[in-house]
Parts: structure tokens; sequence; C-alpha cells
């Protein structure tokens, strides 16, 4: 007997993991567990905050903010255990073409209403249909990202001085950078350039050692006692504040929500898109499992909260929360400790990062692009899958040379039509099949009625079609075809639907059109083995009776045929 699955409550889909976790003896033991994993992930966040934030075209502080701000909110109410939140690197040119086309006050509008987009998505129960994005396209897009960020950096890591603001678009930003090759700085090439090695080098021989905050410490550290000409924090931005800045709740006005509401609604599909797939690793890593919902929820509060602090758009960070979970958090607080010493940082020490070199936070951008391209897994989906290729190939350039949420819709729409092509190739009909082959379950008993090889013999009048596979739009065409075959005076049908699990409209329509045509030719028509789902769609389209009989099985169906009369001749 089949065990239906429990509805979950609204408790069990919206309860933040924070107060499972509390309610599960959390110890002191693991309090100092996430005090270390926080203090780790904080270090990893600090220089990578700032640098996403300053490649988004904004300030260093607006990423700290996120960081401080969102990483908290989406800890307390989230639904994973150990999901980090931030700013992420695939945000970067989202935010950087809203912040240019919008201005700080409609984009911090943009932010806001995406969180509350975010938050009616988890209520509405839907963050289980963004985790249908294909594999293909989550690796394409990600791939177009990471090209777009390195290319972004370009600047940076040169030294460039450009005479006209640096294009959005990549083929005119890769040649207004090289028109301006001439003005490299040495000195920010070489920063950059170790901050690259040094995060390389370190990875190789201390791999648990915080690579990037060393990285940005030795090349400040280079600026400031050797006078280097680079850019700074400082000598760009004037430094960090030290500490949050008011809450300030943008301009709101129907005209003004209307505005923001496409960048609004692409922060927010990428930010569930890139939270939820978040959320996946961390259970792949650690055998738990997330409330996608709950997450969603929390995604679109920490959003709002970024907003009103002035930060810009926050998610769950993969490199982070991987970090989380090597470092040993046990759970959420490991994630509200990494933004609280991140918010002491600012209190204490912000001062020190007006010394930082954008040459090494551009460095650390470089090994952040790099790592985002899930190179195995574009060398297998190219070789194993040609249509796989095509929707990962799609998505990256659309992704790289168009558009972010063009890239992600088009990459969706293809990875669509390769399936709905697979399940169609997959929908058999098989015509005239001896019955003891198409009935085999009946063998083990039939109520007293002759013996089951008796029923093999048929009469030739008497067709029988099986169907196998969900048939569905995609495989109407094909199986109408085979069913307009009909004989010349058949006596009747035998339509087998034992292994049918889905039927849509369209398939119902199909066989709706099918009975029709042998209803005008005198011939009976059995369905043997729908289950009720099918049935209910076959007789809402009109497939009953008395052009129709529901049998359970073949045996009975034969029965049924045999007792037809021929269907009278023009003889």
């Amino acid at each position: 007997m089949a065990v239906q699955p429990s509805v979950p409550t609204f408790a069990e889909l919206f309860t933040p993991k924070l107060v499972t976790i509390l309610s599960e003896r959390y110890g002191l033991a693991d309090l100092r567990a996430d005090m270390l994993a926080g203090l780790t992930v904080a270090v990893v966040a600090l220089p990578l905050s700032m640098a996403i934030a300053i490649a988004s075209g904004v300030s260093p502080d607006r990423g700290l903010y996120s960081s401080i701000v969102g990483g908290f909110l989406v800890s307390l109410l989230g639904g994973s255990r150990f999901q980090i939140g931030g700013p992420a690197g695939a945000f970067v040119v989202l935010v950087l073409t809203a912040v240019q086309r919008l201005g700080a006050e409609d984009f911090a509008l943009a932010v806001l209403v995406s969180g509350a987009i975010l938050i009616a998505v988890g209520f509405l129960r839907l963050g289980t249909y963004i985790k249908f994005i294909p594999y293909p396209v989550t690796v394409g897009f990600t791939a177009g990202i990471a090209l777009v960020i390195f290319a972004s950096q370009l600047a940076p890591l040169l030294g460039l001085r450009l005479d006209h603001p640096e294009p959005g678009p990549l083929l005119p930003k890769l040649a207004a950078l090289f028109a301006a090759l001439p003005s490299v700085n040495p000195a920010a090439l070489a920063l950059s350039a170790l901050s690259i090695c040094t995060v390389l080098a370190i990875r190789r021989f201390r791999p648990h050692w915080p690579t990037m905050l060393i990285a940005v410490t030795l090349a400040a550290a280079a600026t400031w006692a050797l006078g280097l000409p680079v850019e700074t924090i400082g000598s760009r931005y004037g430094g960090i504040p030290g500490s949050l800045p008011t809450p300030h709740l943008p301009i709101l006005s129907l005209e003004r929500i209307a505005a923001v509401l496409p960048d609004a609604c692409a922060f927010a599909l990428l930010g569930g898109i890139e939270s939820l797939l978040s959320a996946v690793v961390a259970d792949g890593m650690t055998g738990r499992r997330h409330r996608s919902n709950c997450e969603l929820v929390a995604q679109g509060v920490a959003n709002i909260g970024s907003a009103l602090f002035g930060g810009i758009c926050v998610t769950g960070a993969i490199a982070r929360t991987a970090t989380n979970i090597r470092a040993g958090a046990r759970g959420p607080i490991a994630g509200i400790l990494h933004a609280v010493f991140l918010l002491i940082f600012l209190l204490v020490a912000a001062p020190l990062a007006r010394f930082i070199p954008l040459a090494a936070l551009a460095g650390v951008l470089a090994i952040v692009a790099w790592n985002m391209v899930e190179k195995h897994a574009i060398a297998t989906l190219l070789r194993v899958s040609r249509g796989d290729a095509l929707v990962l190939l799609a998505t990256f350039f659309i992704t790289v040379f168009r558009d972010l949420t063009d890239g992600i819709l088009v990459g969706f729409s293809l990875g669509t039509l390769l399936f709905l092509g697979r399940m169609a190739q997959s929908v058999e009909i098989q015509t005239g099949l001896p019955l003891v082959e198409a009935d085999r379950a009946d063998r083990s008993g039939n109520g007293g009625n002759p013996p089951y090889d008796a029923l093999e013999a048929t009469d030739p009048n008497i067709i029988v079609h099986r169907i196998s596979g969900a048939f569905f739009f995609g495989a109407a065409a094909a199986i109408g075809t085979v069913l307009d075959r009909l004989a010349e005076h058949p006596k009747a049908y035998i339509l087998d639907f034992s292994a049918v699990p889905m039927l849509d409209s369209t398939g119902a329509a199909t066989i709706e059109s099918f009975v029709h045509k042998a209803t005008r030719q005198h011939a009976a028509v059995c369905i043997v083995g729908a289950r009720s789902s099918v049935r209910h769609m076959l007789i809402a389209h009109g497939v009953r009776a008395p052009e129709v009989r529901y049998e359970a099985a073949l045996a009975d169906a034969l029965a049924v045929a045999r007792a037809v009369r021929p269907a009278p001749t023009d003889e």
C-alpha cells in the first residue's frame, strides 16, 4: 500500500533554522565552533565585500553594510543552517548598470522592491520552482558572469587611465581598454600580480589561511611603505566611515516603483536562484536539507534591510557558505557572528582601509571570477550532449553579449524545449501485441476465469494499442498518427493506458478525436488500466460512455470486445 506524503504545515515550511538549532540542545562547544567559523568567514568576506562593491560602481563601505545587515538577517531568519549572505559577484553587472541608469536613490528602491518580491515568492511557496533551472543554464550563466567580472577588472588590474567612462558592453569595453594600454601603471600591475600570486601560493601551501585578506594586507603595506603611485580606497573614496549609517527609507510612489520594477525583478530572480543554489551546495556538503521558501523570505527581508542602510543586493554566497562549513560551523549562529565581526572591524579598524590599493582588490576579484567558472562541468556538458552544449553556449554568449536576465530566460527556454523533446521521444505506442505480453500482470490469477494463456488467441478485428510514457502535447502528434491508421473494418479497439503516468489536455483531445473516428466506423473502444487522474482528464474531454468503456484489466476489455458485433459493410 502506497503511503501518501504528508503536507508540510506553515510552521514546518517557514520556521527559521536558528529556532531548530536552538531546540536541539545547542551548547557551549557548539558556540565555540560557530565563533571560530564566523571569524573565518568574516576574514574572507572583508576584502571580498569591498571588492564586489567597487566593481558594482558603489563605494566599498556599501559592500560592508550589505554583509553586516544582510548577512545578519539571512542567518537569523533563513531556512539553511549554514548559508552566509552578502553581496555576490553574480550581481556585479546588474548592480553596475542599475546604479548608472537609476542613480543611488532609485537603486535603493529597486533593492527594496526586490526584497518584497522575494518575500512574496517565498510565502506563495514558489521556491521549489526556482530550483527547476536546468544545470547547463546555471553553468553557462555563471561562466558568463565570471567573464564579465574579469573584463570589468582589467582597468584597475593594469592601472589604466581612461579619458571617458568605461563602456558597459563587452566589445566596446575591450576596445576602450585596448586604446588606453599606453597608460599602464607598472606599480598597479605589480600590486595586482602580487595579490594574485599571494593567493595562489597560500592556497597551495597553507590552504586554511585567509588568503585574500593576507594578499590585500600585503599590498596595502607595500603601498604605504613604498609610497606607490596607485589608486587606493582613500584616494578614490576618501576612506570608509567608522559606523553604520542611519536607516533611510527611499521615496515611495507608484511611478517610481513602476520605473524600477524591471531591475527589481531581475535582482529577485537572480537572488532567488543564487541563494537556493548555494543552499543546495550546502546540503550536498553536509547531508542536511534546507527550507527553500523560508530561505527566500529571509533573503527578501535581508535585501530590504540592506536597502535601508544603503547597501547593495544580498544573496547566499556559495564560496563563503562553503568556507563556513569547512570551518566547522554548527548552525546559523556562525553567520550571525560573521556579521558581528565585520561590524567590529567597521567600528575599530575602518581608517586602515584607506591604504588598500584598488589593484589588489581587482586581483582578488580576478581570482573569484576564475573560481566561478565550473571548468570540469563545462567540459563534460560540451562532450556528452549536443543539446546541453547548445543550452550552455547560448546562455553563456547571451549573458556576455546581451543581458544577464535574457541569458537565464533563453537558456531556460532552450532547456525546457530540449527536455520536452526527450520526453516526447520516450513515449511509445505498440500495436497488435500478443495479449499474453500486454497483460502479463494477470498471470498470477484471474478470479476463476479460463487460464490466462487461453486469452492469447484474439479476433483479428480487435486491435490493441498499448501506450507507454507521459502522454503530453509533445508526443500527441506521433501517437495521433499511429491511431489514425484505422483498420478497414475493425469491430473494436482496446487502448491500454496502464503504462501512462500522466495525460495532458492535448493527449486527451487526441484520444477524443480517435474515439470520434472509431464511432463513425461503428467500432467499440475500450480503455484499459487508466489511473484515476488519467481517466478524469479523458472524461473531462468527452471520452465517456456510451462511446467508450473503461475496464481495469485487459481480460475484461477482451470479453467486451468479443461481444461486439462486426461493423456493417457496404457489400
